[in-house]
């Protein structure tokens, strides 16, 4: 189901690629049955006979066995054409035998290259850009999340609970993750697909298989595209860019599905090309070694065991991601980038900030502002040492010059929709009372005139360094920021 180059022979590329293309996304009806599945296209919606297509891509995938025994040596593009032709071939022959129109014919030969090279079932649903989250209950039931909030539940993906396990198993090793398997023994899986999207899964554990894929649909946004997005406003986009080139040490922290990931994607394109650094990853959601602007870029990503044990008790071939901080630090590095802190890897990154250059960026999870400080406190006390509160403080306050706290605001269940902005910069101070780290609130949230988003409040401590980079200091003197309107809340704030 890998997804890979098409061969660029003219009389195949054309339709290689009208396949691979998005969707309009438009979902089969809920119940729909097993072995069916409406794709969307820009003519009506056909639907696909999935046992149909099951049995051409079994037949294809015989023939392209049989043809790698006698050529083993065989490039993957013309392994492909190969078998892009043979599909054309067996869906001409029951198209014939079936009547069915060109669109049902090019909808068949879709399904079975999805089938093949692909995510099966779920392939158009990971080519649709509107959807945010594809939740899967069973193989029989699933729903997708779209951005603007809305649910809806689709066809099935699969027609029995081991065909979804299988579907999943090769999810994982097409995305180069052949040491991650599910199963009772094996019961949870963790992994980024090719696309980028990230998908937990969890068996054995509950009547049915669970998954959830998370998709990225802003992958590859800078600074000035947050701003089109309302996330942030000029005057943030200029200081952000500002503590980026100025090699301050930077956290960015928020809830979940809030835009952490996709605010640190966009602060990377703030860094020179040129730049040498690493990203370290429990799966690779920042695509910064493939976005084209990155020329040295170190991407590391953790391992997990083979579910065996090895004399220490430790998992048999785990990398995990404190594991790669230590040889990261000896890599010629210019910067560290964390994804997410999410355990006992804290201490290293800390570590990294307080020794090494700056210039450093990681996200993390936490629901409030004023909890930051005590959620990277409990996870030095996750680590193995067990180390304490007042370590946590002293390295946090020593290691990190700024923190930007990301936020949402969900109004879809009442007819509104979902806000995503930065409502918080807090610049670190020292140690201040309680050996807690000192901060100033340099962007807070606009409330006194009914805003969530952040806007100016005061110059930072380190504003000289700003201005050496061609920060604009007087954009701080603006209390209103930027913003054209408050937020346009149904509820709260100015309502």
């Amino acid at each position: 189901m890998q997804a890979r180059p098409l061969h660029p022979d003219p009389s195949v590329a054309p339709l290689a690629q009208e396949w691979t293309q998005q969707t309009n996304g438009t979902p089969s009806p809920a119940g729909a049955a097993s072995s069916t599945q409406v794709l969307g296209t820009a003519a009506p919606q056909i639907t696909v006979d999935y046992r149909q297509a099951r049995d051409i891509a079994s037949q294809v995938a015989k023939q392209r066995e049989e043809l790698l025994k006698t050529k083993p040596d065989m490039d993957r593009e013309s392994e492909e054409q190969r078998c892009l032709n043979w599909i054309a071939e067996a869906v001409a022959l029951w198209s014939d035998a079936q009547a069915m129109t060109p669109q049902q014919d090019e909808a068949l030969r879709r399904a079975v290259y999805d089938l093949l090279f692909r995510a099966g079932r779920l392939q158009p649903y990971l080519d649709d850009d509107r959807v945010e989250d594809i939740i899967i209950q069973g193989p029989h039931e699933v729903w997708l999340d779209y951005g603007d909030g809305e649910r809806r539940r689709v066809g099935p993906i699969a027609d029995s609970e081991e065909e979804l396990l299988e579907l999943l198993r090769e999810l994982a090793r097409g995305s180069g993750h052949s040491e991650r398997t599910i199963s009772t023994a094996n019961p949870t899986l963790a992994l980024s697909l090719q696309d980028g999207s990230r998908l937990q899964a969890i068996t054995g554990l509950g009547p049915m298989t669970y998954a959830v894929i998370r998709r990225h649909r802003v992958s590859h946004a800078n600074l000035d595209d947050l701003v089109r997005l309302g996330t942030i406003d000029p005057i943030l986009r200029e200081f952000l860019g500002a503590c980026v080139r100025a090699e301050k040490n930077i956290m960015i922290a928020g809830k979940q599905k809030a835009g952490k990931t996709t605010l640190l994607r966009a602060m990377l394109k703030e860094f020179d090309p040129e730049t040498r650094f690493a990203t370290i990853q429990t799966e690779d959601e920042l695509f910064a070694h493939a976005n084209g602007y990155h020329r040295q870029v170190v991407s590391l990503v953790g391992r997990e065991s083979n579910g065996e044990k090895d004399v220490t008790g430790r998992g048999a071939g785990e990398v995990t991601l404190l594991d790669l901080m230590h040889p990261a630090l000896r890599m010629s590095l210019e910067r560290i980038v964390v994804g997410e802190v999410r355990g006992p890897e804290v201490v290293a990154m800390m570590q990294a900030l307080t020794n090494g250059s700056g210039g450093n960026l990681c996200t993390i999870h936490a629901r409030r502002p004023d909890i930051i400080f005590d959620r990277i406190a409990e996870l030095y006390a996750l680590a193995q040492e067990n180390l304490s509160e007042q370590l946590a403080y002293r390295q946090t306050a020593n290691g990190l010059d700024f923190i930007v706290y990301v936020d949402m605001t969900d109004e879809t269940q009442i007819g509104g929709r979902r806000h995503r902005y930065v409502s918080h910069i807090l610049e670190l101070t020292g140690i201040g009372e309680n050996g807690r780290p000192a901060t100033n609130s340099v962007f807070s949230p606009g409330s006194e005139w009914g805003d969530l988003r952040a806007v100016p409040r005061m110059d930072p401590g380190c504003i000289d360094d700003l201005r050496r980079v061609g920060f604009d200091s007087g954009l701080l003197q603006q209390p209103y920021g930027a913003w054209p309107a408050p937020l346009p809340l149904k509820v709260g704030a100015g309502r």
